[in-house]
């Protein structure tokens, strides 16, 4: 008998070996993936704590003379500003007035407007009442700004610090949770802007998307592979589909301005043609593993039911179909997420607007929550980078929760059938 062990080609120990080297390199692989997604969410975890926090000052405001019957004419940004002098009366420079009024955020007019109308016992008398601090107070109070730096190459100066600290002293600066990051719509002021508008962008323009491309890609999936002739047609139709799910994005957006806006005149920058931009680009995706999970179907299926006297439709759409129905919600899922994720085509249809009203129909104008995190990270403003990171985990945990009702929905009917 021949001992093959001996021979340089059969040496077991060098097969273990060279084995070995290779599960080890496959699970480093692995570990340094982990490391850089773990590093990349703590980063960006890291960077949006600042979003969570909203820091406020208490201003004494005077509102013995404001009518109760003429809220809406009364001029709430002055009387923010007579509050503000009041409680520094030596300021009397212009320069240094000015600098005074930036310690609340510009929109504290509008925020003592909305504390009176919601609260009319304030009307006739001296309140004191919290308003949002501005971007730069935020950034000081909070400790991310290098004070050691000389003033000159600071957003707060000496005398602005020495006004901060004195609010502090008296217990006029408080820090808490920023819920307004999750109601509030778009803003040019970092410590006022929301995400909520966007949100209900995106949400509205992937109800559009999923309703036009679900069931179309379902049924142009299932004549294809079930019902339609093998000849030249639905060769080329088969390899133009392929070649559709490999195209950029910025062409299906090129297309929805030349066809939706151009042609037919629908509203520009709307969730509608968002969403029907969005379900061209996710068509070709939810086919293609549409046509994939009905080939997974065993031909015995069909077959059976066809002995029992089902006719081809029947055989297909009560026998086939809810066995393949798991796996095309799965070709669903991907596509939804990319278009959930996918700037490109929006900005070209103009949903890179500024819309600051949250939508309430897909006929309004909106932006979505990829193109709001894209304006962000483009502002030069430190709060906004802070937004930014907050904004890329909540669409995280929109995908995340889009996924799980789309996988709880798919194992029921893997139950079911």
């Amino acid at each position: 008998m021949i001992d093959f062990s001996k021979h340089a080609g059969f040496d077991l120990s060098v097969r273990t070996r060279a084995e070995k080297r290779f599960q080890w390199t496959g699970r480093l692989a692995i570990l340094l993936s982990l490391a850089f997604l773990g590093w990349m969410m703590v980063t960006i975890i890291w960077g949006a704590i600042g979003a969570t926090q909203s820091v406020q000052i208490a201003v004494s405001v005077d509102l013995s003379r404001v009518d109760g019957q003429a809220i809406e004419n009364t001029r709430f940004g002055s009387i923010v500003k007579t509050g503000l002098r009041s409680q520094f009366p030596e300021v009397s420079k212009r320069a240094d007035k000015k600098k005074l009024y930036n310690l609340v955020s510009p929109e504290g007019g509008f925020e003592l407007a909305r504390q009176v109308q919601k609260n009319p016992d304030l009307l006739g008398e001296t309140a004191l009442i919290w308003l949002t601090a501005s971007d730069d107070l935020s950034q000081y109070y909070r400790g991310q700004m290098d004070v050691d730096l000389p003033e000159d190459q600071r957003q707060v100066s000496d005398l602005e610090i020495a006004w901060i600290t004195d609010l502090a002293d008296r217990g006029q600066i408080r820090t808490k949770a920023n819920w307004g990051f999750f109601t509030n719509g778009d803003s040019r002021e970092p410590e006022i802007a929301g995400i909520l508008a966007a949100l209900v962008g995106s949400a509205l323009s992937l109800a559009v998307c999923f309703a036009l491309s679900f069931p179309i890609g379902i049924a142009a999936a299932t004549y294809l592979e079930e019902f339609a002739p093998l000849n030249r047609i639905s060769d080329i139709v088969e390899v133009n589909i392929n070649n559709l799910a490999a195209v950029p994005s910025i062409v299906f957006g090129l297309l929805g301005l030349s066809i939706f806006l151009g042609y037919f005149g629908l509203p520009r920058s709307s969730p509608l043609v968002g969403g029907m931009v969005l379900s061209l680009m996710t068509l070709p995706t939810i086919i293609i593993a549409s046509r994939a999970s009905l080939k997974s179907v065993p031909p015995s299926i069909k077959e059976a039911a066809l002995a029992l006297g089902a006719t081809p439709v029947q055989a297909v759409f009560h026998h086939v179909f809810p066995v393949a129905l798991p796996g095309m919600l799965t070709g669903a899922i991907i596509g939804m997420a990319r278009a959930l994720g996918d700037t490109a085509p929006l900005l070209m249809i103009g949903m890179v607007a500024f819309i600051v009203d949250i939508p309430k129909s897909i006929l309004e104008p909106a932006t979505a929550l990829p193109v709001q995190i894209f304006l962000w990270a483009d502002s030069p403003e430190r709060a906004f980078s802070e937004k930014t990171s907050a904004a890329i985990l909540a669409l995280l945990f929109f995908l995340v929760a889009m996924n799980l009702v789309a996988i709880l929905l798919r194992r029921k009917l893997e139950q079911r059938f």
